[in-house]
């Protein structure tokens, strides 16, 4: 067993109890952070020796389920449909469908949210979160004008997505076979982005760190909006002391876009027990243990009736106001999910687009030619 997260440890070693209580089988822990879990997975895959069950964060899953790595969980499913029936329909298609199979089972699901800094938006006259992408921008600049930073996001992972969704813009045509991005629209986006990262009005670091350091930006206090997923409310809780339910606002992006940063359990195919590890992610993602994982960890599940009952527990949400409120606004029906590709070039299509709209962002080259470099790469990508 590969795991690959913040997760608890006597969350972990429950999962182990149970599951050696129910089966009689051993089950090992193995922990892998970040970047050293594909490196240790493929060096393990060449081996011969895969961990049977794996936790993958985002969709790394795509290219493993298309070369086949992955077991398609759908047989499994459908002699025992109770176990779908256990998660949302949105949050178990985002986290494990690819191509017509089921390769990862939801384990937790941030997705991403817009912060607010309620005293700065006091202070410079702005009521309530901006609900378009024009009003988004005169937010941004009337802050900046005050003195202050208007907006940051986390990037990886296509989180920065809804600022061109919100404007129309797809990643890829319809049915994946080219870029869809470049258009006067997404023009229009990066020029501002670029004006906004090169006047201040967006620190760079919004394109430069990846979590602590935008986390820990807007954690100053000196940031009016920030576009990061649901996890991220406790990393920059803990870098200042004036969070609360009165400082921070918490709601819908423009258009009510959010990228999912879903982790998921699935199946390495080589298993040589894939009953006995389809036994464990059903233990693993089963309502007992998906409700301890909302509660500890501060995200949501996938697993509709662990989720429910924390987010109707009073007690919970008088202790955890904010956390609280990142899931009602994660369960809105007026959420939208942006930033899915459903291409197994899914890291080299983000990379491609993300490496030259920084070039436009830090003044390198123009917006246009950062999109249609861009375009070329991606294009290139999906033809071979």
């Amino acid at each position: 067993l590969s795991l690959h997260d913040a997760l608890p440890i006597y969350q972990i070693m429950g999962w182990i109890e149970d599951f050696e209580e129910q089966t009689g089988a051993t089950a090992t822990w193995i922990d892998r952070k970040g970047g050293d879990l594909p490196t240790y997975y493929q060096t393990q895959l060449q081996a011969g020796s895969a961990p049977d069950i794996v936790d993958l964060q985002s969709v790394i899953w795509y290219e493993y389920a298309d070369e086949g790595i992955l077991m398609d969980m759908s047989s499994y499913l459908e002699e025992e449909p109770e176990i779908r029936e256990r998660f949302t329909p949105s949050f178990f298609e985002a986290a494990g469908a690819f191509e017509g199979g089921q390769y990862m089972l939801p384990l937790y699901t941030p997705s991403s949210l817009l912060y607010y800094n309620k005293p700065l938006f006091e202070e410079v006259g702005l009521s309530g979160p901006p609900e378009t992408l024009e009003e988004f921008e005169t937010y941004v600049e009337t802050l900046h004008e005050a003195g202050y930073g208007g907006f940051i996001t986390l990037n990886f992972d296509w989180l920065y997505w809804p600022l061109f969704r919100a404007a129309g813009v797809e990643i890829l045509n319809d049915d994946g076979t080219a870029a869809a991005f470049n258009t006067p629209e997404a023009v229009t986006v990066l020029e501002k982005l670029a004006e906004y990262t090169q006047s201040g009005a967006i620190p760079e670091v919004a394109w430069t760190g990846r979590w602590t350091e935008p986390n820990g930006a807007f954690g100053a206090g000196e940031i009016g909006m920030h576009h990061a997923h649901t996890t991220a409310i406790r990393a920059f809780s803990s870098e200042s002391d004036w969070t609360a339910p009165d400082t921070v606002g918490i709601d819908h992006f423009p258009g009510g876009w959010s990228v999912p940063n879903y982790h998921g359990l699935g199946i390495t195919s080589t298993t040589e027990h894939p009953d006995l590890a389809w036994e464990f992610v059903k233990i693993a993602t089963n309502d007992k243990w998906a409700e301890r994982l909302v509660r500890t960890l501060g995200t949501l599940s996938g697993n509709t009736a662990a989720d429910n009952a924390v987010l109707e527990d009073e007690e919970f949400a008088d202790e955890n106001p904010l956390l609280a409120r990142t899931f009602e606004v994660q369960l809105d029906p007026a959420l939208e999910l942006t930033g899915i590709t459903q291409n197994a070039d899914d890291s080299e299509i983000k990379d491609a687009v993300y490496r030259n709209m920084q070039k436009a962002l830090f003044g390198e080259v123009s917006a246009e030619q950062a999109l249609a470099d861009a375009e070329q790469a991606v294009n290139s990508i999906l033809s071979n």
